[in-house]
């Protein structure tokens, strides 16, 4: 599924137009965007949590030549899903 059908669903969904659902859809990612990068985390209830983690800097291998490499510590994105998401998966 690209955003374009996503958009095409939450407009058939909602009975906003399409430009409407694309610009709900933005705000909603953009939101969640800002959030994470405060820091904080962004929980829908039934859907899960949006979180943010730090990975420890670690060594790692240059594939093309075997080398042995520093990889830096960084602060990263996750998203850990919800009990009713996790169910309509299964």
């Amino acid at each position: 599924m690209t955003k374009t059908d996503l958009v095409a669903g939450i407009a058939a969904a909602s009975g906003l137009t399409q430009a409407d659902a694309a610009r709900a859809l933005n705000a909603t990612t953009e939101g969640i965007t800002q959030a994470l990068a405060k820091g904080d985390s962004v929980s829908i209830v039934g859907f899960g949590t949006f979180k943010t983690s730090n990975r420890a800097a670690r060594a790692g291998r240059n594939p093309k030549t075997g080398e042995t490499i520093q990889i830096k510590a960084a602060r990263v994105p996750r998203f850990v899903a919800g009990k009713s998401l996790k169910d309509a998966v299964r």
